[in-house]
C-alpha cells in the first residue's frame, strides 16, 4: 500500500488538510506507516488529478489557503479495490537493524549507546501508542485497535529482545557505562 492509499484511506474519516493528514501519520500511523510532507501533498495532488479526491480552498487571515481533501466515489472505489489484496506485504526497514550489522565495526560504547537509544525508543513509541489510544480509541473502528495493538506488541517485542540479547554485542561493562 502506498501514501496515496493510505490517504484515500485516512479521507474517509471527513475531509481533512494535507497538515491533517501528517499529524495522522505522526499520531496513529507513526509506528508502521512512515510519510512527510514530501510525500503527502505529491500524493494528494496525484489523487486530486485522478479525480479520486476534491480540493477546497479555504481563505485564511494572513496565510495562504488552506486546502481541504475529501474523498470522491472512485476514489472510494481504488481504495475498496486496494484493500482486496489478500497479502499485502510487511516490510520492515530498519536503520537499527542496518546498524546492528557493522556492530563488529563500532566501539562496545558506541554499541551500547545505540542498543540503550533502541530500549527508549521502544518505550516511547508504547507509551505514544497508549496516549493516542486513550484519546481517540473510542472514535476507531475495529482495524485501528488491531493496529495500535499490534505497535504495542512489537515495539514491546523488539524493546525485550534488545534488553535480553544485548550482551551478544557488548559485554556487561559497556552496557553499565552507557546507562548511566
Amino acid at each position: 500500500m502506498d501514501v496515496k492509499t493510505v490517504c484515500l484511506g485516512m479521507l474517509t474519516d471527513g475531509a481533512a488538510s494535507g497538515y491533517d493528514l501528517k499529524k495522522q501519520f505522526e499520531s496513529t500511523f507513526a509506528h508502521f506507516f512512515a510519510a512527510g510532507y514530501g510525500s503527502i501533498y505529491p500524493a494528494l495532488s496525484s489523487l486530486s488529478e485522478s479525480g479520486f479526491v476534491t480540493c477546497e480552498c479555504m481563505p485564511q487571515d494572513g496565510k495562504p489557503d488552506r486546502k481541504v481533501y475529501e474523498i470522491t466515489d472512485e476514489g472510494m472505489a481504488f481504495l475498496l479495490k486496494a484493500l482486496e489484496n489478500p497479502t499485502p506485504s510487511h516490510k520492515v526497514r530498519s536503520e537499527f537493524l542496518a546498524t546492528m550489522c557493522f556492530a563488529h565495526l563500532m566501539s562496545p560504547e558506541q554499541v551500547a549507546s545505540v542498543l540503550k537509544g533502541r530500549i527508549e525508543k521502544c518505550a516511547y513509541y508504547a507509551n505514544a501508542i497508549s496516549e493516542v489510544q486513550s484519546q481517540c480509541s473510542d472514535k476507531w473502528p475495529p482495524g485501528m485497535h488491531f493496529a495500535a495493538g499490534f505497535g504495542k506488541a512489537m515495539t514491546t517485542a523488539i524493546k525485550t529482545y534488545v534488553e535480553e540479547n544485548q550482551h551478544l554485542l557488548v559485554d556487561e561493562s559497556a552496557v553499565k557505562s552507557t546507562a548511566s
